[in-house]
């Protein structure tokens, strides 16, 4: 693999050319050409979800087989580097940065929109019942749960393994090697590794729009800016250059001291609305809504909708969620993969698995819950919830959702403040984490590539989420 290593670079030229490229590419035709690319983008996304979604949906359900199988195996007692060698992190900032990269912003601007709107517009029975109610927290479940972390696992396992077992680069073409040998430092290499970039950048620029879209929605909601595409722009550039000062400052600094300050806001965010909202309620749907989850778990991993697929209504759900999601992971994938890998040194691989799966899953199972479930009761069961109901059923008014909630709770003002900011940190943590991965495979795997570098690709990642948000390319 060519390296070049002048003016205080350390890059491949191919990867981070071709790369820079495209992207460039992407960014000025988005600007000029904005309606022509939303409607070209919108036709290629109705080509594949409907020609290929039974693809995407068999590839998942084998990941989950696949990881499940690789715990229980003889290989799970192998070390992510020298045997004796012990993880560098604590289970708790371990744990930290895997939420903060892995979920972050989508996790808290769908953790109400979601549940409500399968409450509110369910794909089968009648909406806004006990049936819907239930169903509503299954399919978030299906989501965010283990299908998404076992996509993440098999990717971020293997380049772990093959980083710190086989001393290779930490980048995607790592893989590759037992496939294709000494290719994989050619141009089939520089290739994957490219589109390594395209997809993180990609993945992250639309996780990053719903994070701007929800700030923007609070700073409106206290009268401090007003709504709009303009303004989120504006965001966008502030957080991106936060996200900038995060990503200089390293992994052991910035992005670690944010992502721990990012789960005790979250926490005592949590903590607020589990108690003041219907506790007991939230207790037992929790419980309820896993066994449901465990119970539909085969179903729901291999649905396609074949028998209700020529209907117009269950097409598009299955597109706007569930193989939305499922592309949105596999295009997060080398991003989250690559992360995972480099703060996993020294663990087991049956560790890996059950730290990056379990723990994860479970957390965001009770944050789910606690969010959508509080907004679902206030609706089902008298306490009225008509705006969070209209906020959902309106795409432009979907990131008001979570705070049409928390004004429904006492101190509203102060939560706003605190959601905000904890929407923000998961701006911030997955906007420079994944500047940092993005960083390391356009310098051919290296673990501290240079701050000009880091600096180059935040910016970039905040140009195609505007660029994203402009052409209203986001799913809403």
């Amino acid at each position: 693999m060519k390296i070049f290593n002048r003016f205080g670079l350390h890059l491949n030229p191919y990867v981070s050319a071709l790369s820079a490229a495209l992207i460039f590419l992407f960014v000025f035709l988005g600007v000029m050409f904005t309606e022509a690319m939303k409607s070209y983008f919108a036709a290629i996304q109705d080509f594949i979800s409907y020609n290929l979604g039974w693809f995407y949906i068999l590839c998942v359900g084998f990941y989950v087989i696949f990881v499940v199988w690789l715990y229980f195996s003889p290989y799970g007692r192998i070390r992510l580097g020298p045997d004796d060698e012990k993880p560098k992190f604590s289970y708790m900032s371990w744990f930290a940065m895997l939420f903060s990269a892995g979920m972050g912003i989508g996790l808290v601007f769908y953790s109400v929109a979601e549940p409500m709107t399968h409450y509110m517009k369910p794909p089968v029975g009648v909406p806004r019942t006990i049936d819907a109610a239930q169903n509503a927290m299954v399919l978030t479940y299906f989501h965010w749960g283990l299908h998404a972390w076992a996509i993440y696992i098999v990717i971020g396992l293997a380049l772990a393994y093959f980083t710190h077992r086989k001393d290779m680069p930490l980048s995607l073409r790592s893989i590759f090697y037992p496939l294709i040998g000494k290719r994989v430092e050619g141009t089939i290499g520089n290739l994957i590794d490219t589109f390594a970039v395209l997809g993180t950048l990609f993945g992250l620029a639309t996780s990053l729009g719903f994070g701007v879209m929800q700030v923007n929605a609070e700073l409106h909601y206290t009268g401090i800016l007003d709504l709009s595409l303009q303004n989120q722009v504006i965001l966008i550039a502030c957080i991106t250059a936060a996200a900038t000062i995060s990503v200089v400052s390293g992994l052991e600094r910035g992005i670690l001291y944010l992502s721990n300050i990012n789960i005790v806001l979250g926490f005592l965010l949590l903590l607020f609305v589990f108690f003041t909202g219907p506790t007991l309620f939230l207790l037992k749907s929790w419980v309820q809504s896993m066994g449901d989850y465990a119970a539909q778990f085969v179903h729901l991993t291999y649905w396609t909708a074949a028998y209700k697929s020529e209907t117009p209504q269950w097409h598009d759900w299955q597109k706007n969620w569930t193989l939305f999601y499922w592309s949105w992971w596999i295009a997060w994938s080398p991003f989250v993969g690559m992360f995972i890998a480099r703060i996993s040194r020294g663990r087991t691989i049956r560790e890996f698995i059950l730290g990056v799966s379990l723990v994860p899953s479970i957390i965001t199972f009770f944050w789910l819950t606690v969010f959508g479930n509080t907004a679902i009761y206030f609706d089902l069961f008298g306490g009225g919830a008509d705006q969070i109901a209209d906020a959902v059923t309106d795409p432009q008014k979907l990131p008001t959702a979570l705070y049409m909630l928390l004004d429904k709770l006492p101190l509203a003002s102060i939560t706003a403040i605190l959601a905000t900011i904890v929407i923000t940190g998961y701006f911030v943590t997955s906007s420079d984490s994944g500047s940092l991965v993005v960083d390391m495979i356009t310098a051919g795997g290296h673990h501290e590539p240079p701050i000009k570098q880091r600096i180059f690709w935040a910016v970039m990642e905040g140009v195609v989420a505007a660029v994203l948000l402009t052409g209203s390319f986001t799913h809403s």
